[in-house]
């Protein structure tokens, strides 16, 4: 594993391992937020980019998702390199559904899902979220609520495990930014989540 980042205790009893979406990488400000404010002596998180933003890092080329056996692989990787008694998988996007495809396999204490891409903006046809219906491993969804992946109106039709809970986040869309007329920030968004996610984690 190449480079990355962490933030709070090394010896912390709970780690979260994150991963970035398809369109920027794990110092984009959305991450680094989520990293720093969640970061403490109870919780350590690592962030991590798959090999394709690690291709981009080096020469600066913006490049597509390697193709999901490759993003599997590196997120089973990582998994093996940060071992932890108490591991939870976390993903912004594109992250969190590699990561929700394979932690049954994995069997971490949680997962967490930040604005979970069930369907391409305007494809309802290309649903990508069949499997979170049997979803065994306790998980967080944390979904805007209208964003264009699917908003709140969309995912209450959806079939969910009864093993996720939803944290909406308020006006949010795919970045969980809010409108200007909503009467919220993204800062107020975003702390909303790290409260969330924080409750998730020590309540496992």
């Amino acid at each position: 594993m190449n480079h990355v980042l962490m933030n709070g205790a090394d010896d912390a009893p709970n780690r979260v391992l994150l991963a970035h979406g398809a369109g920027a990488g794990m110092e984009h400000a959305v991450m680094t937020c989520l990293a720093e404010g969640l970061a403490d002596e109870h919780i350590q998180v690592i962030r991590f980019e798959f090999p394709f933003m690690q291709k981009t890092r080096l020469d600066g080329r913006r490049r597509p998702p390697d193709r999901e056996p490759a993003l599997l692989t590196c997120w089973r990787e990582v998994v093996a390199e940060f071992a932890h008694p108490r591991l939870f998988l976390a993903g912004k996007s594109m992250g969190g559904r590699m990561a929700s495809l394979i932690a049954d396999e994995l069997t971490p204490a949680g997962l967490i899902l930040l604005g979970f891409p069930f369907t391409p903006p305007n494809k309802p046809e290309k649903f990508r979220g069949q499997h979170l219906a049997s979803l065994q491993t306790p998980s967080l969804l944390v979904q805007g609520e209208r964003d264009n992946f699917g908003n709140k109106e969309t995912i209450l039709g959806y079939d969910l495990a009864p093993t996720i809970q939803t944290l909406w986040v308020k006006d949010g869309d795919h970045s969980f930014s809010p409108r200007k007329s909503s009467g919220t920030t993204l800062e107020h968004n975003l702390a909303a989540i790290v409260a969330g996610m924080r409750s998730f984690i020590l309540a496992r």
